[in-house]
């Protein structure tokens, strides 16, 4: 049972890992901050840290603990570029 529980917990991960980049990357491309949410961002990235958290409690350093890091990183990232196109929205109304 717990290796079945480990196998989703990282298909889960990788899942959203692979929705991450693709995220990232229309937010560069889109250069506004409109239809986004910074407070979404701010809810997962608590998730992977409580995530991440609960998984070194527990000392269950498996294949879905290391993938927490690099989704941690694209919410970052995506967050940083959330300010940057909110930046360029205020300077394309002036």
């Amino acid at each position: 049972m717990e290796l079945a529980a480990t196998i989703l917990e990282t298909l889960m991960i990788v899942g959203f890992g692979i929705s991450w980049p693709l995220n990232v990357y229309k937010t560069i491309k889109s250069r506004t901050a409109k239809g986004k949410s910074v407070l979404f961002n701010y809810f997962v990235f608590f998730g992977y840290v409580c995530g991440i958290t609960g998984k070194i409690i527990a000392q269950d350093f498996n294949l879905a603990f290391y993938f927490y890091f690099p989704n941690i990183i694209m919410v970052i990232l995506d967050t940083i570029l959330y300010y940057r196109n909110k930046k360029l929205d205020l300077l394309c109304q002036r």
